[in-house]
């Protein structure tokens, strides 16, 4: 996707632009995140400044951003001076790894990313520094960094998050567990049944979108190294060798969903917790470690403002660090080209204040572990880590490797069937800020979504008001679900002659769409339905959400529909479509600005 340009979805231009152009501003509304929480957007930095020091702006990936705007906070509130009496005055910005990445090699862009350009950027891992660096080769671009591996911040090794029930029964924390198991365990027809649990069912994962998250990527090449049965110099004619290649598919095949950030799978996995249901979602969650702990402290959010607030799971998930080797998210403190002296002056000094004592503490107190590596107090048996645990470290491979890695799993991922449920009332004909329909920005946004599928992703499209159709149902089946490569035309087509009339029939077409997916289900895809709507239940003939929550409830069935749903415009129902989402185990997306539907759609497809 990032470094190719072939024709289709996974390693599609479209969805590379429709990152670039603004993926940094959407806001993922996740369904089990109590009123109040953060859901990632924003930094946590209070406005402590002290006028006449040097601004210095910085970009940090989502896990850390909230904590290390309160440190920038109490930075900016000291009397700290450096060179003489100079200051500076830090604001932290919380932006994606990936989506960090793409802005800046692209040349950042205030309005399109943002925000002014940071003078620091700190991903989540080392292995964006390096994608970087090759995509500036890729576009030809000089983008001006320092030499040698940048300082790192913190670090947090990826695990597998396991239940610890499911975890046990696989031999932990005594017997190694790895990438293998779980191939192993997405291959047996028995399932857990293998190890004595058929009432677990099959193994499924919860693994994100390597483009993106940098669980994901780091997932993704752990999963590739482990398929070599080294730890080390994994090359592009790895990446070719047909028995690795079935490897990954294998573990791919057993991935519920994908999606933009671990929180997905958290949040969800606390809300199957609630109901008692905590060994029904996934058998794994491919995490950072830090993330692991928020999560057993009932802060899936990781937000430092909702720490010790939240309920701790009944079943908690443990650390299984992968015998074949694991990557480090170590947080690295990169200092951009263009600073002034007086700029790059602030950023050294912002370094060593984080690298004192105090501040590594407040870092390792939230789970993470020092830039050297040492886990501090938060890191023990009783929240699900092993301090002492001995695991390899897998050093990123180079970014040629890393970006032939990438477009070799968007052929590698489990593909789609995914029906697209849009909203046709009459209010989607009101006009918005910008000129066009809310009805015209969803028909453009969707069918750029169609192009974000590969070939072989099967799609298909339903429409929904209150105007009864020749059959007497509130939803009309606009084009079959079918592979891309045969219904991309039609379903363009349709969805450019789509017009708005009626009232909202959300209940009753949301409830046919999933159980007309359940029932031709395909287990070896990822089963999904699509629902955007601008407004709340208007069809008095199906008013019960009780009963649809209920319905939706797929949780016993080995077979699961996710509905994901997409609250547009201003007067869109967001709390019902949260608990809609959620009773599915999947996400709600908040549009209610309708300018921003193509980049929210981006995200929601990012999940297949």
């Amino acid at each position: 996707m990032v470094f190719e340009q072939p024709r289709r979805r996974r390693n599609a231009l479209p969805l590379v632009i429709a990152v670039i152009v603004g993926l940094v501003a959407i806001v993922g509304v996740y369904t089990v995140l109590k009123k109040g929480k953060s859901t990632g957007g924003g930094s946590g930095q209070s406005a402590v400044h002290r006028p006449g020091c040097t601004p210095l702006r910085l970009a940090a990936s989502a896990e850390k951003a909230a904590l290390l705007g309160q440190i920038a906070s109490g930075y900016n509130g000291s009397t700290r001076s450096y060179g003489g009496g100079k200051c500076a005055d830090v604001t932290v910005v919380s932006v994606a790894s990936g989506t960090a990445m793409l802005a800046l090699a692209s040349g950042w862009d205030a309005q399109r990313d943002g925000g002014p350009a940071p003078q620091v950027w700190s991903p989540a891992s080392s292995a964006w520094v390096a994608l970087l660096r090759q995509q500036a080769v890729v576009n030809d671009k000089a983008i001006a960094l320092p030499d040698g591996k940048p300082p790192s911040i913190v670090q947090t090794p990826l695990v597998l998050a396991m239940p610890k029930p499911m975890a046990q029964a696989l031999g932990w924390p005594d017997k190694p567990i790895g990438w293998t198991d779980v191939l192993s365990l997405t291959r047996n027809p028995q399932g857990w049944g293998a190890v004595g649990h058929p009432e677990w069912g099959r193994f499924r994962l919860g693994k994100t979108n390597p483009h993106i998250s940098t669980a994901g990527l780091s997932a993704t090449i752990g999963a590739y190294f482990a398929a070599t049965g080294r730890s080390s110099d994994l090359t592009e004619a790895d990446l070719a060798n047909p028995k690795v290649l079935d490897f990954v598919k294998g573990v791919e095949s057993g991935v519920v969903h994908y999606g933009d950030t671990t929180l997905t799978f958290l949040a969800n996995q606390l809300e199957a917790d609630a109901r008692g249901q905590g060994l029904s979602y996934v058998g794994a969650v491919t995490v950072e470690e830090k993330s692991l702990f928020d999560y057993n402290t009932g802060n899936p959010s990781g937000d430092p403002k909702t720490a010790g607030k939240g309920r701790k799971p009944q079943v908690p998930l443990v650390a299984v660090y992968p015998k074949e080797g694991t990557l480090l998210s170590d947080s690295p403190y990169v200092e951009l080209g263009g600073m002034t002296d007086e700029q790059k002056a602030g950023a050294e000094d912002f370094l060593a204040y984080l690298h004192e004592p105090a501040q590594q503490k407040r870092f390792t107190d939230a789970g993470f572990r020092t830039f050297e590596g040492r886990p501090g107090a938060a890191v023990t048996a009783a929240n699900g880590m092993l301090p002492d645990a001995k695991y390899t470290v897998i050093n990123p491979p180079p970014a040629p490797v890393t970006a032939k890695a990438l477009s070799t799993w968007d052929t590698q991922r489990k593909r789609a069937r995914a029906l697209l449920v849009l909203d046709v009332s009459g209010s989607m004909a009101e006009l918005t800020a910008g000129g066009p329909s809310k009805l015209d920005l969803a028909k453009r946004a969707a069918k750029q979504a169609i192009d974000m599928f590969a070939a072989d992703d099967q799609v298909g499209l339903w429409t929904f008001s209150t105007e009864q159709t020749a059959g007497g149902t509130p939803y009309t089946a606009r084009v079959p679900i079918g592979p891309v490569a045969q219904v991309g035309g039609q379903l363009r087509s349709t969805i450019d002659g789509l017009h708005a009339e009626g009232g909202t029939a959300l209940y009753a077409s949301t409830r046919a769409a999933a159980q007309a997916m359940l029932a031709d289900s395909d287990p070896s895809r990822i089963n999904a339905v699509v629902v955007l709507t601008d407004g709340q239940n208007e069809y008095p003939r199906d008013n019960d959400l009780t009963r649809l929550l209920r319905d939706l409830d797929a949780s016993h069935l080995e077979n699961s529909v996710r509905v994901f749903t997409i609250a547009y415009g201003d007067e869109a129902d967001l709390d019902t479509l949260k608990k809609i989402a959620s009773a599915s185990r999947a996400a709600a997306y908040d549009a209610r600005d309708p300018t921003t539907i193509t980049k929210v759609l981006t995200n929601v497809i990012s999940n297949f």
